[in-house]
């Protein structure tokens, strides 16, 4: 457990964090900061209590609208995933179509040489 000193509202806090977590605490800490600074330019002095309950609701409201277009984009790529399965359904009903209408025409090819073949009798063999 590592422990570091993080500045929030001009204020420092000793903070425990998991090993190798201390820049990714340390820059939360220095976004949290940032907002507080950005709220109290708005506002003015307004109370350090108010000014970090604002910036805690922006966070959480950017928190909310994250998750709302991750939900979004979840169902976005559900739907392409069943396109895509319906797409390649076709394909392959295509090509096995197109297979059939090609041995079906080759079968009529063989069938019309054979018969003119019967028919010219002696003659030079076609195909």
């Amino acid at each position: 457990m590592s422990h570091i000193n993080v500045t929030i509202n001009g204020r420092q806090y000793r903070m425990a964090c998991e090993e190798g977590q201390e820049v990714r605490l340390l820059k939360l800490a220095e976004s949290l900061e940032s907002r507080i600074q950005s709220l109290r330019g708005k506002f003015g002095e307004i109370g350090d209590a108010r000014l970090t309950v604002m910036a805690a609701l922006t966070v959480c409201d950017e928190l909310l609208d994250s998750g709302q277009r991750i939900r979004n984009l979840e169902e976005e790529l559900v739907a392409l995933r069943d396109v895509r399965v319906a797409a390649a359904d076709r394909a392959k009903a295509t090509q096995i179509a197109v297979a059939n209408a090609l041995n079906s025409a080759a079968e009529r090819i063989e069938k019309t040489t054979q018969v003119l073949n019967r028919t010219i009798g002696g003659g030079v063999a076609i195909g």
